[in-house]
């Protein structure tokens, strides 16, 4: 079945089309002959009850400099114009970010929003894994300079790294001797409204950290990031490398956790990170990436798994 489909992104001349995720989904949607959209969210508008966008037909490819041609823009209802909304704006999780959740919120009875827009708000990617407890690393959510003063003493080496930070940014490694600890906590608290993430450093980072994606709340593959020379932060972004990676036990686990809890929010694209095979650090649940990598490694195709799980669910809810 053909799906009209709207993508909630920002602007497509940014993106990587070598690696990114919603240009791979995009193009996997084309292929399946879903007619496309694009619209960026700060275009949203809520008037006479509904929710409207200016929407762009787009067709893409994979033409470096030449992937996307939009077609004549048109005003969309997006809950009587399109089938499916795709919100696959990155990050940051500001209100900006919040406030499109709660509109795409007021349409969910006419269309599918992948991911559910109220699981994405009440879900962010470095607070939701703490109720995973048994999972993660030593953690600490604060602003307070004498807290982190007692976190250190307790763990000899943290890590310290923005509560809603994205793509490995603004992320700092703090000794033992506590040098600098007490301006980056002062630097932190200017910068950022919210408390910030402290959390035991872990020797394996060298050896990469583990980006595991589920769709539909199944495994669908996973790469291995590896730190660049000099380098804590493993992300894609600044300069990890992907390797090809497998499983472990412990990854293994808490997949089987978190697949129903997945399933039971509406997240139906969803990247978990995991260090030393045994360390869940977050939960993206709102623009994830790395399928690229993974299919690319694996052969597999998960832009077509991800297609599968939304036309599952928009005839389960009888669309």
């Amino acid at each position: 079945m053909a799906l009209r489909v709207a993508v909630q992104m920002d602007p497509l001349e940014r993106i990587n089309i070598a690696g990114d995720s919603t240009f791979a989904i995009m193009l996997k949607a084309q292929e399946l002959g879903h007619e496309l959209f694009w619209y960026a969210p700060e275009d949203l508008s809520f008037a006479e009850g509904r929710l409207w966008t200016m929407g762009y037909p787009i067709t893409v490819q994979r033409v470096e400099g030449g992937h996307y041609r939009f077609g004549e823009p048109r005003v969309l209802d997006l809950g009587r114009d399109v089938d499916v909304v795709l919100m696959r704006q990155d990050p940051p999780f500001d209100l900006g970010y919040i406030t499109a959740t709660h509109l795409l919120e007021r349409i969910q009875a006419e269309t599918l929003v992948v991911n559910d827009p109220a699981s994405v708000r009440n879900a962010p990617e470095k607070v939701w894994v703490l109720d995973f407890p048994q999972f993660m690393p030593p953690t600490a959510i604060t602003r307070s300079l004498g807290l982190a003063r007692k976190f250190l003493a307790e763990h000899g080496d943290i890590v310290i790294k923005p509560l809603h930070g994205f793509a490995g940014g603004s992320v700092f490694r703090i000794g033992s001797d506590g040098r600098n600890l007490a301006s980056l906590i002062e630097l932190f608290n200017r910068t950022y409204r919210e408390p910030h993430v402290l959390q035991k450093f872990i020797p394996e980072i060298a050896e990469g950290d583990k980006r595991i994606v589920l769709v539909d709340g199944e495994v669908a593959g996973a790469i291995n990031r590896v730190p660049g020379q000099g380098e804590i932060r493993s992300n894609l972004a600044v300069g990890g490398k992907a390797m090809k990676a497998k499983l472990t036990a412990r990854e293994e686990e808490i997949c089987a956790i978190l697949g129903p809890e997945c399933r039971k929010r509406g997240l139906l694209f969803v990247g978990i990170d995991v260090i030393g095979g045994e360390w869940l650090t977050e939960i993206n649940v709102t623009s994830p990436t790395g399928i690229v990598a993974i299919d690319q490694f694996n052969g597999t195709d998960t832009p077509a798994l991800i297609w599968a799980a939304i036309e599952r669910q928009f005839h389960a809810l009888g669309k």
